[in-house]
């Protein structure tokens, strides 16, 4: 019953969706309020298809109904109940019903949110929406219904992947990237409703405002996330390791941070109008292209799911999105000239420009070194590897390009910088960024790359600073309002401007935790006998005892580990290694003492089967939990300049 109610709820928002998207375009081609009414009406009622889909999978869950085939292949009566309520989206036809429930909520919101307003614009963003929902809806109808049923019933079903129910993060990480990739929809829809009706001024702009930032504060928070789970659950001590899943959810991260830069020098100057539509649909599409790599079963990765019928099908739609789109915006290319042009070289708007050549290029970068081996496989069936050495050559220098644009562009005027405004606003973050790489230097840090990163980062925090100071004393002497009020009414007035220095804060201590964990991390490997102890950095590691207990869903290798620094006792860790019926080879799961100036990160790598010694692998890794802080920056940031303002401070 409960797989019946669930197909039938999405074959039913198939046809739902599908009628949506016809009534939007005769309602907004005829201009017939009936027909644009019914097509935002289907919107609601996809949602509420799906919501039913979404409760029938989590009921068939909970309830250990294994005549569902994802049930089965996905969950087991040892399952914790956090790891049973989001098996939803742990594998292949749960994450597509749940990223088309994300879609509808979506939709929903940006149909209630503009109900009566933007008559033009709004059956077309409706009809976009749903056009999308109806590929992802088709999709489950077919190919990937998540509530296929299997006969015999299996007793007992396999569990999740391991590596998907050894961390709480495996809760939120997948979530906020879904969110994010959704949430790039919107943009899309607005973008191509401009184009479909004509309406190119600069309205839909300020419409995805809201929508843009938060969905990229999503998709940031997402990837952060899962830079932290990898760092907590794969016990290699690192972060980032340019996995193709990982590149595929870094390059609409890319291409939408050039277009959050450049859409302000539309706004003000009128420019890059075909650029920053180039952008959203590029943005949107790598989404696609993301799901797609993660869902075809092309790659190899801890994060993808396996071989798939579905990945010509999305690629066949990413394809089609890409042609319909570009060919809307040639259509219209008649009405997109820019209004202005760069009146100097030296000027904000010539800084953003760069920036976002820079961060093209940087996605380029990736999406090329990501692709190869997967294009070279096809060609000549050799399997090759890009790894870490080929991105970190070519992508760091361009990222220390960005963070010196990033102090840069914020201190020019628009327009055309006279020299000695240019002197006036350069001289004070200058002096500071020669004082901290002269302090930096003395103090051992003499590589380039960290060197350069922290003096481009006194140079922006300095810069923010000085900026802040004179906005600050203006207000003051024209108000009379103390320090703190002044500040307050001033990021009240201009959220966006002061959000974004919040999120730039937030990624140059992103930076500085990832220049300085890269460049000054240590390691060392030792068999430990109980009581015996190794000494790295500082630290003393020290063998305690080695135990074994049985969970439900596993069976853990737990050791038990003292640790000292400079004589003084800091606690205990415990490393260990987790053995899951569905793999032949542990999962190790490290232990990290964390502060703000390193982290010690213990992975236990072997045991003797008597527990009388254990293989313990210590790193000390230098301001990692700066990178995690910075994105709690980065997430305040987001959410003061998405904060609705009110109208009264309007001025």
């Amino acid at each position: 019953m409960t797989a019946t109610i669930g197909h039938f709820s999405l074959v039913v928002a198939l046809v739902v969706a599908v009628y949506g998207v016809v009534a939007s375009v005769l309602g907004a081609r005829r201009r017939q309020e009936a027909f644009t009414f019914s097509g935002q009406t289907s919107a609601w009622a996809v949602l509420g298809l799906l919501t039913v889909a979404v409760v029938a999978m989590e009921y068939a869950l909970l309830t250990h109904d294994f005549s569902i085939e994802y049930v089965a292949n996905n969950h087991s009566r040892e399952t914790p109940l956090l790891f049973t309520i989001i098996a939803l989206w742990g594998a292949l036809e749960g994450s597509i019903l749940f990223w088309a429930w994300l879609l509808a909520i979506y939709t929903s919101l940006v149909v209630y949110s503009n109900w009566r307003k933007h008559q033009e614009l709004m059956p077309y963003v409706t009809a976009t929406l749903l056009t999308l929902n109806v590929f992802f809806l088709g999709l489950m109808a077919g190919p990937a219904n998540p509530f296929r049923q299997i006969f015999p019933v299996p007793e007992n079903g396999t569990g999740p992947n391991p590596l998907l129910q050894n961390h709480y993060l495996m809760a939120v990480h997948p979530p906020m990237l879904y969110l994010g990739f959704v949430g790039f929809s919107v943009p899309y829809a607005f973008a191509m409703a401009a184009l479909f009706s004509g309406r190119l001024r600069e309205d839909w702009l300020f419409l995805i405002r809201r929508w843009l930032i938060t969905a990229w504060a999503f998709l940031s928070m997402g990837i952060l996330l899962g830079g932290w789970w990898s760092y907590e659950v794969l016990g290699w001590g690192g972060y980032w390791a340019w996995d193709p899943v990982e590149n595929a959810s870094f390059l609409p991260w890319l291409t939408a941070t050039a277009f959050l830069h450049s859409v302000m020098v539309q706004e003000r100057r009128r420019m890059l109008k075909v650029w920053n539509l180039t952008l959203v649909i590029v943005t949107f599409a790598l989404t696609l292209f993301g799901t797609f790599l993660t869902r075809s079963g092309i790659l190899s990765s801890v994060h993808a799911f396996s071989l798939s019928v579905i990945g010509p099908l999305f690629l066949s739609f990413i394809g089609a999105l890409l042609l319909g789109s570009i060919s809307v915006l040639v259509w219209r290319g008649d009405k997109l000239k820019d209004d202005a042009e760069l009146d100097g070289a030296v000027s904000r708007e010539s800084a953003f420009l760069v920036n976002n050549l820079l961060l093209v290029g940087f996605a380029f970068a990736v999406l090329v070194g990501t692709m190869f081996p997967l294009v070279v496989e096809a060609i000549q069936g050799t399997k090759i590897s890009v790894g870490a050495p080929f991105f970190n050559q070519v992508n760091v220098p361009i990222a220390l390009a960005l963070l010196f644009l990033m102090g840069v562009g914020p201190l020019l005027p628009w327009r055309r910088t006279p020299p000695e405004v240019l002197r006036q606003r350069f001289l004070l973050p200058g002096i500071g960024a020669m004082l901290v790489g002269v302090l930096g230097y003395v103090l051992g840090i003499t590589r380039l790359a960290p060197l350069l990163t922290c003096v481009l980062a006194a140079f922006i925090v300095v810069g923010m600073g000085q900026d802040l100071v004179v906005a600050v004393s203006a207000r003051r002497r024209s108000s009379g309002e103390g320090p703190l009020v002044a500040l307050g009414q001033l990021v009240a007035r201009n959220r966006r401007r002061y959000g974004g220095f919040v999120v730039h804060l937030g990624v140059v201590l992103i930076a500085l935790g990832i220049a300085m964990s890269s460049a000054f991390s240590q390691q060392r490997e030792s068999t430990l006998r109980t009581g015996g102890s190794l000494a790295i950095a500082g630290y003393s590691v020290q063998l305690v005892e080695v135990r074994g207990y049985q969970e439900p869903q596993r069976l853990t290798v737990a050791s038990s580990v003292a640790i000292e620094k400079d004589g003084r006792l800091l606690g205990t860790l415990e490393p260990a290694l987790r053995f899951y019926p569905s793999l032949r080879t542990p999962v190790a799961t490290p232990a990290v003492h964390s502060t703000l100036a390193e982290d010690l990160y213990l992975t236990l790598t072997a045991v003797e089967p008597d527990g009388s010694s254990a293989t313990i692998t210590a790193l000390v890794k230098p301001m990692v939990a700066w990178i995690w802080l910075g994105g709690g920056v980065v997430l305040i940031g987001a959410l003061i300049a998405i904060w609705p303002t009110p109208r009264r401070q309007v001025g």
